[in-house]
């Protein structure tokens, strides 16, 4: 697919590999033990790369990273029906993402989780193949597909 699947809200996935082809992952803000990459909408007029590179920012603290890879296509999926009708006041069914891979060239404290508008409350780096072990549920296929595409690129981590 070309673009973003209709019905699903449009946002891209930012997968950041340390030196070691180690993940960043974060643990949500409220939802303990639910270990996600940063993600986020594609504000109006912006590219999926320039949200890519905002919501890095956003959620991670950092910018010191560069460009690795970009998905081939968009991956989507749907909201449990208890989501679906409290995100987003139920206009979209689930979301439909573009991935990106950085390296991150700085240090561990360069990773500033106390940003303008927290998403988690503490982070780690992670092994690419356990990502889809520790996502919810309802995200598990599409942590896996990502994998999949980047295994690559993580120097057998």
């Amino acid at each position: 697919m070309n673009g973003p699947e209709p019905g699903y809200r449009p946002c891209v996935g930012v997968m950041l590999l340390d030196h070691s082809g180690h993940v960043f992952v974060g643990e949500r803000i409220g939802t303990p033990g639910a270990w996600q990459m940063p993600q986020g909408g594609i504000d109006a007029g912006e590219t999926p790369l320039d949200a890519a590179r905002r919501e890095l920012k956003e959620e991670a603290g950092t910018d010191k990273a560069e460009l690795l890879a970009e998905s081939a296509g968009w991956i989507s999926y749907d909201l449990p029906d208890d989501l679906r009708r409290k995100l987003w006041h139920g206009r979209f069914r689930g979301q439909t993402q573009k991935w990106f891979v950085f390296r991150f060239l700085g240090s561990d404290a360069d990773i500033d989780l106390e940003t303008h508008h927290p998403e988690f409350v503490r982070w780690r780096w992670s092994a690419m193949r356990e990502l889809p072990l520790h996502i919810v549920p309802f995200k598990r296929r599409v942590y896996e597909q990502v994998v999949a595409e980047f295994a690559h690129l993580a120097d057998g981590a």
